[in-house]
């Protein structure tokens, strides 16, 4: 027996099918999808980690969120026409029909270990922050507490209770982003207000609103100047955006491709929003510390836990302890929400991701969709306890939004680039892609190292010297690419590969909403990279 709570997709019961758990039956509609791509993308990572890059560094970190917004649209309009008429349940799903079950197997296995290891524990880690600070939790039961509310409801409901919940949460989270951005700028104008606190911070730090850093910025390794808008951030964000699985698994559960590519356009116009409620309090913080007027006017509360140039993520939860109690509970409330709609959204795509491609591929091809699901809840329970116990371990990190996107930047130019490869160029073979996907990482890491401790002599770093991180994506996704086109010509002698994807005519084509939508975004953004140049 299953019962239907009304909402589509929300089937609880012994009768949940694979599609139920994994998928939410493919029912969610527009607006759904878009509140959860939002949900699962704005975590700790952001309200703790961004702020607090905010707070170091200024509006620049904000091309992640304002150039998220362009990549959505790309994703919507070339990535998921593909994707769904595959009827896809997982990304690596497309790697195997596209080249081979060995090369699915490597991707999935770099998907776990990048989720569990990096993603998950992380997010536990900057959750646990918060609450320490905010209410003077251990770090360790703060984890384990967070913890256990995402699992709560994610291990049993799967995707559809993922989404749903997703959109409660998102509204406590742009709720509490407002109240905390109208607070911190209400503060740094003596109570004059949001437009006067906009103006005073601008004038108490104008380099805090340059958006292309240059080469005398102590934070240029971190966003290194017009790299930004031509380099390495459109790798991390074509990657996170598009073969994403924690991400894309929400477009590929909508009841439609319009109604996906809907969802992809509302989620870009909330992201041109977020900046100004998780950027924008990090500068707030910034200016306040740095005037001893505020501060002296916060009280003896103001001198406890204040962020500093080393410990910029102390930057949000120590604006929050200023609210007022109703409006603290707000916040505190999106806080949490973000923080777990993210760990949600990680388990239920590791869970399904272990589940379907390596499960079903190698343990129990012939598991019925009872032992399908059964083993997805089990294998999010996993990654959950290894996730919390790796997540204390993260202490002393500091602006942790930056390290999370350095060290995923290790993984994702290789994937993205079998996958760029293996949508829009016939030619790719399985042989190419494999060699890519495995060299990638020691190109990544012999980027990263600057050639220090590879070879002896200067010979080699002459050629490829340390360069900025982001620099490194770029560089690293082209010369996986190189290797891949070589590898496939040299099999192939310039054919098409045998499962190359067939493009038809018009898939591409979107309605006029989405193409005026999508129009509308680019004019803002172009204003905005005009005004803060």
């Amino acid at each position: 027996m299953a019962w239907d709570y009304g909402f589509p997709g929300i089937k609880m019961g012994k009768n949940k099918t694979a599609e139920d758990y994994f998928l939410a039956s493919k029912s969610l509609p527009w607006w759904a999808i878009g509140a959860s791509l939002i949900a699962a993308n704005i975590s700790a990572e952001q309200f703790i980690g961004m702020s607090g890059s905010g707070f170091a560094l200024g509006l620049a970190i904000a091309s992640y969120e304002w150039m998220a917004a362009i990549t959505l649209l790309i994703v919507g309009k070339y990535f998921l026409p593909i994707f769904i008429e595959k009827g896809l349940y997982t990304i690596p799903e497309f790697v195997e029909k596209r080249f081979s079950t060995n090369l699915k197997t490597i991707l999935a296995v770099f998907w776990i270990a990048l989720y569990v290891f990096v993603n998950l524990a992380s997010v536990m880690y900057l959750g646990g922050l918060a609450l320490e600070t905010i209410i003077g939790i251990d770090m360790v039961y703060a984890v384990i507490g967070l913890a256990l509310f995402a699992a709560a409801y994610s291990l049993y409901g799967g995707l559809s209770a993922v989404a749903w919940t997703d959109i409660i949460q998102v509204v406590f989270l742009i709720l509490g982003g407002v109240v905390t951005t109208y607070l911190a700028l209400d503060t740094v104008s003596q109570g004059e207000g949001v437009i006067e606190g906009l103006k005073a911070i601008y004038a108490a730090a104008p380099d805090r609103f340059e958006m292309i850093l240059d080469r005398s910025n102590p934070e240029y390794n971190n966003l290194p100047g017009i790299g930004v808008l031509v380099g390495g951030l459109w790798v991390a964000n074509l990657y996170y955006w598009g073969f994403n699985q924690y991400i894309i698994q929400r477009t590929l559960a909508a009841k439609s491709l319009k109604e996906s590519q809907k969802g992809i356009l509302f989620a870009a116009g909330l992201k041109l929003i977020i900046p100004f409620i998780v950027v924008i309090p990090g500068i707030a913080a910034y200016v306040i510390v740095n005037d001893p007027e505020i501060l002296a006017s916060l009280g003896s509360s103001g001198a406890a836990n204040i962020p500093s140039a080393g410990s910029a993520d102390k930057a949000y939860p120590w604006l929050m302890q200023f609210l007022p109690t109703g409006f603290k509970g707000i916040a505190f409330a999106a806080l949490t929400a973000a923080i777990v709609s993210s760990l949600a959204s990680m388990l239920n795509s590791t869970s399904t991701i272990f589940t379907m491609d390596i499960y079903k591929q190698f343990i129990n091809p012939n598991a019925s969709d009872k032992q399908t699901v059964k083993v997805g809840r089990l294998s999010a329970a996993v990654a959950l306890v290894i996730g919390a116990t790796m997540a204390p371990l993260l202490g002393g990190i500091d602006q942790a939004f930056q390290f999370i996107q350095e060290y995923t930047g290790v993984v994702s130019p290789g994937i993205l680039a079998v996958f760029m490869l293996g949508l829009f160029w016939k030619k790719t073979t399985n042989k190419g892609a494999i060699w890519g996907a495995l060299t990638s990482i020691p190109i990544a890491l012999y980027l990263k190292t600057g050639g220090k401790g590879w070879f002896d002599g200067t010979a080699m770093e002459a050629v490829f010297p340390k360069l900025p991180w982001m620099d490194q994506m770029g560089l690293t996704a082209l010369l996986t690419m190189a290797v891949i086109i070589l590898v496939s010509w040299m099999e192939n002698k310039g054919k098409d590969d045998s499962k190359a994807i067939e493009l038809n005519k018009g898939i591409f084509k979107t309605s006029p909403l989405f193409n005026i939508g999508a129009f509308a975004t680019l004019i803002i953004l172009t204003v905005v990279y005009t005004l803060f140049w």
